[in-house]
């Protein structure tokens, strides 16, 4: 219980740019500022909190890089599923682009900041990583489905069975106050996805934006949806881990330098 509760903290340390951003959500809310609409206000409350993290040293500027990477990503996924009626943002503000606030990139950086943050904080390490080539075509293939699936089939499902095969053998092991812990990288990917998909019922409460069936009364989002977060979390896993590589960041290491708990450590 001790390491279970040790390991929610260090998640929870790793989520502040997301759990920031759900609180500018919540307080904006109830709370009407005068003289700047709310979308423009919240831009100002992601901005100010990315350059305090980095000046209290809790980012890098690496990580801001890769960050940056990710709100440029989700901001051209945004403007075109408004463009498809997705959904909508139907509050007035300066910071609109082709009818999407500006800050609804820092919503796919947190995802990110997260990313980078708990890679760091748990000494993530990989087994049994795929040729970079083949995780390049996978990331690509999955997030241009987002944009073709509107006018040709959806390749989701193909795409799912691609990543269990492609990543079958992979393990991710990272460190608990000490510990070694290992799991699939696939069922990771899950996790991470369903959490998000609790996140996202959060901030279509709180207004973040609105889908079709949300435009007169707030409902819980499709369970459907959790599948298109489980994508959207390979992208920026695979992303994260390839700029990581490419910097020589990411270890490749043999199970058997990998210390697993023992029989005594568990006693």
């Amino acid at each position: 219980m001790k390491q279970l509760i040790y390991f929610g903290f260090v998640q929870a340390k790793s989520c502040l740019f997301a759990v920031v951003i759900f609180s500018s959500l919540a307080l904006t809310q109830v709370i009407d500022v005068p003289f700047i609409s709310r979308y423009d206000l919240i831009l100002c409350i992601c901005l100010l909190t990315q350059f305090l993290m980095v000046y209290a040293k809790i980012e890098t500027w690496d990580e801001v890089k890769v960050i940056g990477v990710f709100h440029f990503i989700g901001l051209a996924l945004e403007i075109y599923k408004v463009h498809m009626g997705s959904w909508s943002y139907p509050e007035e503000a300066w910071s609109k682009i082709f009818g999407v606030p500006l800050y609804s990139g820092f919503m796919y950086a947190s995802v990110a900041s997260y990313l980078c943050q708990a890679w760091r904080r748990l000494d993530i390490k990989l087994v049994h990583w795929p040729a970079t080539w083949l995780v390049f075509f996978l990331s690509a293939a999955i997030y241009f489905n987002f944009f073709t699936h509107h006018y040709m089939y959806d390749f989701r499902w193909v795409l799912k069975v691609a990543t269990i095969l492609l990543f079958c053998q992979t393990v991710v092991y990272y460190m608990v106050n000490g510990q070694t812990y290992r799991m699939p990288l696939s069922l990771s990917f899950i996790l991470i996805g369903f959490f998000i998909w609790i996140a996202e019922n959060i901030a279509t409460y709180f207004g973040a934006w609105q889908y079709p069936n949300q435009s007169e009364q707030w409902q819980i989002v499709h369970f459907s949806k959790i599948s298109s977060w489980l994508l959207l979390v390979i992208v920026s896993f695979l992303i994260v881990a390839m700029l990581k590589h490419a910097k020589k960041k990411m270890y490749h290491v043999d199970q058997s330098s990998v210390r697993l708990p023992l029989q005594e450590d568990l006693e």
